[in-house]
């Protein structure tokens, strides 16, 4: 009878877990297909302008993301610092995080923007095809502008979703969606006496929806606090350096966040250089490149939500000393994850040309992405696993591990690799996704064992 009890004890706190996981994780999943759907749309609206204008989307694209993950990276850490101090009941100290957040997300942006106007020039020594690089100059300085309302929406949205309030964040990034359209409408065509910007009008539409999402998601935590006081007024938005109470927790968060913003810049910066060979390749082979990687995002969207969750519920049981919620929510987390994954991989095999008549009708273009699809189908489930298990191990306070295995496996392995197969093996396209495969495979791997020896076994995790 005690074997039954505690066996049905277990099962029900994994099925209460799995309620709790699904109702955070769903709207942040939106909320990231959503945040997925500005560059989609932007790819959609230039692609009517020609295969050169996707490709300078894909490049200029990926050389600001190479540069403003780093920042949004920095602010990871406050998956675990919020979360931790809620679970521990501790609101005073959430709301210092998210203070932490906006100074670190300040500071980030000009140091930031200064290596952005650095590297805008390198573009001209990349070997990139001569009209790609005319296009995706003007892009990227006109997304350029987005950064600072981008890092300062990030801490927003951090802590909210650290406190569980993921609605006004997945609604706010669905808005957005439409003020990007309308926005990108009008200045790439030249629509309501507009001048028409072609592929700069796209960026510069993508710049007006990130300060409509800044001030959406500030509007509505100001008016949650005037509504439900929690004494997120009391506290100073001064820095204060010289207080070494606040020195310590800016230290505390930036110890967090440098890994994951290496991390993620590794990650990131691993597509961004593939997406750099491949623009040395013809027009065809990188708008494939380009729409293939798009599609494989999209889905990635979906673990990316989950693992977003997944910190946040490891970290609020570590906060309430619940090593065995925190293991329990982590491999509920991963089991997702990786179903989600598999099922993505199957849709790739089984209807790549569909998927990308949504973007072109060129079918030399089609062609070569089909073949991207289906190397892609190859690693879906595990890019699902890495990117939850990145997650899980942020909500336990590490790191700095996932930044390793990106750093290992991605570029020393990966790249090299796919670079290999790509130029020297005669592969071309393929070959460069082949060798990214392997590196995402090794990623995963690496991620899952450490999340296994973590934390110490518990009974009922």
């Amino acid at each position: 009878m005690a074997t039954l009890a505690t066996t049905a004890s277990v099962s029900g706190a994994r099925a209460a877990e799995l309620r709790a996981l699904v109702r955070l994780a769903g709207p942040v999943v939106i909320a990231e297909l959503g945040w997925m759907a500005m560059w989609l749309v932007d790819t959609m609206l230039v692609g009517r302008v020609g295969a050169e204008a996707i490709g300078a989307v894909s490049v200029g694209g990926n050389l600001f993301f190479t540069i403003a993950i780093f920042g949004m990276g920095l602010l990871l850490g406050l998956d675990h610092t919020v979360a931790y101090a809620h679970g521990a009941g501790r609101t005073r100290a959430a709301h210092e995080a998210l203070v932490d957040g906006m100074h670190l997300g300040i500071v980030a942006t000009a140091a930031l923007t200064a290596v952005a106007c650095a590297a805008m020039p390198l573009l001209a020594h990349a070997g990139l095809n001569p009209r790609v690089l005319a296009q995706a100059r003007p892009y990227f300085a006109a997304t350029l502008w987005s950064l600072f309302p981008l890092l300062l929406f990030a801490a927003f949205r951090r802590y909210l979703q650290a406190l569980g309030f993921v609605l006004p964040v997945m609604v706010t990034i669905i808005s957005a969606n439409l003020v990007n359209a309308a926005a990108g409408w009008v200045l790439i065509f030249g629509k309501l006496g507009a001048p028409a910007l072609g592929v700069a009008g796209a960026g510069w539409a993508t710049t007006v929806s990130r300060v409509y999402m800044l001030l959406a998601l500030a509007a509505y935590v100001v008016w949650r606090e005037r509504r439900h006081p929690t004494g997120l007024f009391q506290v100073s938005l001064r820095p204060q350096l010289a207080r070494l109470a606040r020195l310590a927790r800016l230290a505390r968060l930036a110890r967090l966040g440098l890994p994951a913003a290496l991390q993620t810049s590794l990650g990131v910066g691993a597509f961004a250089c593939a997406t750099t060979l491949a623009a040395t390749l013809d027009a065809t082979a990188l708008a494939a490149h380009q729409l293939a990687l798009s599609t494989a995002a999209t889905s990635f969207m979906v673990p990316l939500g989950i693992s977003s969750a997944a910190a946040v519920r490891v970290a609020q049981a570590l906060g309430r000393r619940d090593v065995a919620g925190a293991r329990r929510a982590g491999w509920i987390a991963l089991a997702i994850g990786a179903l989600v994954m598999l099922s993505s991989g199957l849709a790739f095999v089984l209807a790549p040309r569909a998927i990308l008549r949504v973007f072109t009708d060129d079918p030399a273009v089609i062609a070569t992405g089909v073949a991207l699809l289906r190397v892609a189908a190859l690693f879906q489930l595990f890019d699902g696993v890495q990117v939850v298990a990145t997650g899980v191990l942020r909500g336990a306070g590490d790191t700095r591990t996932p930044m390793i295995a990106n750093l290992g496996d991605y570029w020393l392995l990966g790249l090299p690799i796919g670079y290999v197969l790509c130029f020297r093996r005669g592969l071309g396209i393929v070959g460069l996704w082949i060798g990214l495969s392997i590196g995402l495979v090794l990623v995963a791997l690496a991620l899952l064992y450490t999340w296994s020896r973590r934390l110490p076994a518990a009974p009922g995790a």
